[in-house]
């Protein structure tokens, strides 16, 4: 018996199998970081929270007794490309004082409870008006008829040193009302 030398095998040089099996590892990897990003992007915008900013409306001797005003304003949510879509507004009826002297002032965000349309005020009828559905409110935002399921969405309004001033608005929806602390 004679004892042949064992050969080792010479290196294979990559081939065109291996080669493509790279390629197709780094592609499917490419693809699942696409795929990842946005899911990522939604769970952690979830558990950011911002500081809710607040807007300063002015004086309340500008709000005359009985009488709703609208009042625009610049998001501070948005952005500067947002244009014409970062003017927001509200509208603020000062009913007075009541029997304590304190102020009643009532503020509602410009946002029709249906699908978020903006709101007219007519003072001859005294009604908030939607264009798009016919959605109407009375002057103390209760839902008055039309498709909208509830009145005007309040805003809580604070009085600091003479001046008015509110929680920065969003688009409220029925899930993310004003009256709750806003989830920014």
């Amino acid at each position: 018996m004679s004892h042949s030398p064992t050969q080792t095998p010479a290196p294979a040089e990559p081939g065109r199998r291996n080669f493509l099996q790279w390629i197709t590892f780094a592609v499917g990897a490419v693809a699942a970081a696409v795929v990842a990003v946005p899911i990522v992007g939604y769970f952690a915008g979830a558990l950011r929270k911002g500081k809710v900013k607040q807007v300063n409306l002015g004086p309340l001797a500008s709000f005359p007794v009985n009488e709703t005003r609208l009042v625009t304003f610049n998001s501070q949510l948005g952005q500067p490309w947002d244009g014409m879509a970062a003017h927001m507004g509200v509208y603020v009826r000062n009913l007075g004082k009541d029997t304590h002297q304190k102020d009643q002032i009532l503020v509602f965000a410009m946002n029709c409870a249906h699908l978020g349309c903006p709101v007219t005020w007519f003072p001859q009828s005294g009604l908030f008006m939607c264009p798009c559905h016919g959605g109407v409110y009375y002057e103390n935002g209760d839902h008055a008829s039309g498709p909208p399921p509830r009145g005007l969405f309040k805003i809580p309004p604070q009085l600091k040193d003479g001046e008015l001033w509110i929680d920065a608005p969003f688009l409220p929806t029925l899930q993310n009302t004003f009256e709750k602390p806003a989830k920014v």
